[in-house]
């Protein structure tokens, strides 16, 4: 009878700070180098006060949760979107940080509601907004480019169900 090795948990201290793009390289657990290059444009247009791009890192500086703010994509809401957290820390409370933090900014630019869409297909990150107090009010279709393992670029179509929070 094989016996479990014993569980440890570790406390790691995180902050919550402006993505940048010297920070990209380190983002590569975040999606493949096309997705990185729409990150690094998304930068651009936060230098321009059109979005905000958050990082939670550890103490070292590396990125380990990323999200954007998209002010200008809905009237009188910060739309939340681009959401990814490490895949080896996940379910540690990041990605509810990092929604956390992006209220926060939405709240500072003086707007009272979040929105975001999560792909129908995604019932634990739909699970943890309704945790966090979004409701759904709707669905639209949505498309993307990604890029496969050989390099080649096809455009992902999938439904997305919409979801806000009164702030």
């Amino acid at each position: 009878m094989a016996v479990a090795p014993p569980r440890t948990a570790v406390a790691l201290s995180v902050t919550v700070r402006d993505l940048r793009h010297e920070d990209l390289p380190d983002c590569a657990w975040s999606g493949s180098a096309t997705h990185l290059r729409s990150v690094g444009r998304e930068l651009v247009r936060a230098a321009a006060g059109e979005v905000d791009y958050l990082a939670v890192c550890t103490p070292t500086g590396r990125p380990v949760a990323i999200g954007g703010i998209d002010y200008r994509a809905s009237d009188g809401a910060g739309t939340v979107w681009q959401l990814a957290v490490h895949p080896a820390l996940q379910s540690c409370g990041l990605g509810t940080l990092l929604i956390r933090s992006a209220e926060q900014r939405i709240r500072e630019r003086g707007l009272t509601r979040s929105e975001l869409a999560v792909e129908e297909d995604n019932p634990r990150a739909r699970a943890l907004y309704e945790r966090l107090g979004y409701s759904a009010y709707g669905r639209e279709p949505d498309a993307w480019d990604e890029e496969a393992p050989d390099g080649s670029i096809r455009r992902y179509e999938t439904m997305c169900v919409l979801m806000r929070r009164e702030l």
